[in-house]
């Protein structure tokens, strides 16, 4: 997993933050669908759930970071959506999402090298963590609860972290190339 991680983050750091200037992270391209600021942020708050909260039990590396992204008065369900929430999004200054991402890829890789592979079939209380560390609402993200419910921690690297981050920079790497930025 460790690896898959590493991969994930060259991908999305070299091939996408690397290469679209940072004065284009909120354009659509095409004019529709989703943005880069909107991608980094929704596949970096997933992340940061699924490790941060429900699998080590702290709180959202967002929290430290909500108000510099500008986005302290947003929803706490910000940006978890898959379809992204512009009015918050467009706000979010690149060289804050870029610590975001930054800080929730440091706080994965480290927490996966000090792990244990035995470790990883432990079932968190996944609806108490992300209630009452992320204070988010059952009601408000039932998908989110009935999704990640029930889940091993290595499920919640599996899927949350390399599988939907993987999806979500393929997606940031269209976006890319569809501005004509692509390097081939």
């Amino acid at each position: 997993m460790t690896a898959d991680l590493a991969s994930l983050r060259t991908k999305l750091f070299d091939s996408v933050m690397g290469i679209v200037p940072t004065e284009r992270w909120h354009e659509q391209a095409d004019g529709g669908g989703s943005t880069i600021a909107g991608l980094l942020l929704h596949l970096a708050r997933h992340q940061d759930l699924a490790v941060n909260v429900v699998i080590r039990n702290r709180e959202p590396r967002f929290a430290a970071h909500r108000a510099g992204l500008g986005l302290a008065d947003a929803p706490a369900s910000v940006c978890l959506a898959e379809a992204e929430a512009r009015q918050w999004t467009a706000v979010a200054d690149p060289a804050a999402v870029t610590a975001y991402v930054t800080d929730v890829f440091d706080t994965t890789a480290a927490w996966l090298d000090r792990l244990g592979s035995l470790a990883t079939d432990i079932e968190p209380n996944t609806a108490y963590r992300l209630t009452h560390r992320a204070g988010l609402d059952p009601d408000e993200l039932p998908w989110l609860y009935a999704m990640w419910q029930g889940k091993a921690l290595w499920w919640l690297v599996q899927w949350p972290v390399l599988g939907h981050g993987h999806t979500h920079t393929g997606e940031a790497v269209s976006i890319r190339n569809r501005f004509g930025l692509s390097p081939f």
